[in-house]
């Protein structure tokens, strides 16, 4: 990679205009991402591409008469200190707040290089167009605002905002929440119970990390299989797999580690204090993401993993 200090004037140019195209593309790419579920926000980024794509113009019809017709290929991901930007398939189901972020730094990033390239230019007229590009970049995040004032209502913005909520609930809350459910619950019995039936540390320590791991693979599988998310709008399925497989680790990890204290008595007083934690935080999501009142999810969460501890507790101990 070259660093961004070692380019002339005829290669800043040429930079800035593969920068513009690539940015106007990926507010296309955006716009189509968005267009299904949230027709007005995808309107808001195609102006954004066509204001990319008028700022392309500029910047070729200046470097053609400075410099001719041939315009080498310079890209960001060839310059040092450029952000390398995922392309947006990849970001696929998009978040209305992730893409309006990505728009933020996109243009505070193309902001700052103009304002470089124009302090180091001498020609008289490049200098001027960096600085009045910079200037349209500075202003480029109140033309987005003032875009989707025209477009977003209020109403409008509110409905997309709630169908974006929904689908942050549908695809990562509600997998990750049975996620942790199941592996916080689920291997409290298996756990206790070769504690108190051993009295081992280490090897309720081995079959707390079995009993972890295993739950995380056999649920991940099961959420990933369980509904292909085009009906039921839950997206991908195996990013779904992947969340769930990952928090019901997570989540029979948490009362596992600490018997890798080797004082009996001290690690399951740790343990203990975990779960209540795990439970906690469970109750916390369902009543904050899955509309349930606080008291209901608490003597939920709370009866149903005391029901699991105690017979692990019972069993081990018979």
């Amino acid at each position: 990679m070259r660093s961004y200090s070692d380019l002339d004037e005829r290669e800043t140019l040429a930079l800035a205009i593969a920068n513009e195209e690539e940015d106007g593309r990926i507010y296309a790419d955006v716009a189509d991402g968005l267009r299904a579920e949230y027709p007005d926000t995808a309107q808001v980024f195609l102006h954004m591409a066509a204001e990319e794509n008028e700022h392309r113009r500029m910047l070729i019809d200046m470097f053609v008469s400075k410099f001719g017709d041939h315009i080498p290929l310079i890209r960001r991901q060839d310059i040092k200190g450029f952000i390398q930007r995922r392309p947006v398939w990849q970001l696929r189901p998009l978040r209305l707040d992730a893409v309006r972020d990505m728009a933020r730094m996109m243009e505070q990033e193309t902001r700052n290089f103009y304002r470089q390239a124009a302090s180091r230019t001498s020609d008289a007229s490049i200098r001027k167009l960096l600085g009045d590009l910079a200037d349209a970049e500075a202003a480029h995040e109140h033309t987005a605002e003032d875009l989707e004032k025209n477009f977003l209502s209020i109403d409008k913005r509110e409905a997309e905002d709630a169908t974006a909520h929904r689908a942050f609930v549908l695809q990562i809350v509600q997998p990750s929440l049975v996620g942790l459910m199941d592996g916080s619950v689920s291997t409290l019995a298996p756990v206790f119970a070769a504690a108190f039936a051993t009295h081992d540390t280490w090897n309720t320590f081995l079959v707390g990390i079995a009993a972890a791991i295993g739950a995380g693979i056999s649920m991940g599988f099961a959420e990933a299989l369980s509904d292909d998310g085009k009906i039921s709008g839950r997206g991908t399925p195996w990013l779904r797999g992947l969340i769930c497989g990952l928090m019901t680790a997570l989540g029979g990890l948490g009362h596992t580690l600490p018997y890798l204290i080797p004082h009996f008595f001290t690690a399951t007083l740790v343990a203990g204090v975990v779960v209540v934690v795990e439970l906690a935080i469970i109750t916390w999501i369902r009543a904050k993401y899955m509309d349930t009142p606080w008291m209901s999810a608490a003597v939920q969460v709370m009866f149903g993993g005391a029901l699991v501890f105690a017979t692990g507790i019972l069993i081990g101990s018979s």
